[in-house]
């Protein structure tokens, strides 16, 4: 699995008709939208995208639309390890809508989803197989329900050595294909249905949204530094004659 997503919506209501009869929206209304979400950043226009092509943008970079009776953005900021820690300025700017959060990211096989109705939370997930379940509020929606059931257990991988059971009762992105589609209306990997929305119909403007400060830009280069500074060494393996993967070093033959 590949998959990353980082989207939040406002919506009356389901989001998903919306996206389905989604037109080009207006740049100027949409810049300012973009604005509001990021008070006191600078935004300067860039490259037009699709919601399948910018669903996980670069850093720096916001693609939005306004489509009928909803916004969408897709912006790795707006999405946050806890969901219910969503500044005021973003429940003010969906007040008396829908909030919608998403976001998953293979490299760690971390999901988070939300929803926020009339301004009250009513779920929010969030969890990674290194971090556990780092929030649980509000009842599983139904789509959930067979994963926590234990229907959708995650197999050792054939061949690898020492595997322990998988920390969670389920995979995060096998869940968070699921949750995109029931919220959103459309997955990123898998079994595409006949009735999924299709993202690349989905016309987004793009922003390169910067801080001025540069404290936003510095935080991101420590985190990363820091990442790096932690990262143990790397591994290779080796499929072996008996079909398992064995470690090697650099002075195997």
């Amino acid at each position: 699995m590949g998959a990353k997503t980082a989207l939040l919506a406002f919506a009356e209501g389901d989001i998903r008709p919306a996206l389905r009869g989604a037109t080009r929206s207006d740049r100027a209304e949409t810049e300012a939208l973009v604005r509001q979400v990021h008070p006191g950043y600078v935004v300067i226009p860039a490259d037009e995208s699709t919601l399948f092509d910018d669903v996980y943008p670069p850093d720096d970079i916001t693609y939005a639309t306004v489509l009928a009776g909803a916004e969408l953005y897709c912006d790795r900021r707006l999405v946050l390890d806890r969901p219910s820690e969503l500044p005021e300025h973003l429940r003010q700017a969906g007040a008396g809508r829908r909030i919608i959060m998403h976001g998953m990211h293979s490299v760690v096989d971390w999901l988070c989803f939300a929803v926020w109705e009339d301004g009250v939370l009513v779920r929010s997930l969030s969890l990674s197989p290194d971090g556990g379940i780092g929030e649980n509020i509000g009842e599983p929606y139904d789509f959930e329900r067979p994963y926590w059931a234990g229907e959708h257990p995650v197999e050792p991988v054939p061949g690898w050595p020492d595997q322990g059971p998988y920390p969670l009762p389920f995979h995060p992105l096998a869940l968070g294909e699921e949750a995109l589609r029931a919220l959103f209306g459309f997955i990123v990997e898998g079994h595409f249905e006949p009735d999924d929305i299709d993202a690349e119909a989905v016309h987004l403007h793009g922003f390169r949204v910067t801080d001025p400060t540069g404290d936003e830009g510095a935080a991101r280069d420590a985190r990363i530094a820091e990442g790096l500074r932690t990262m143990a060494p790397p591994r290779t393996f080796r499929l072996g004659p008996d079909g398992t993967m064995h470690e090697v070093g650099p002075d195997t033959d």
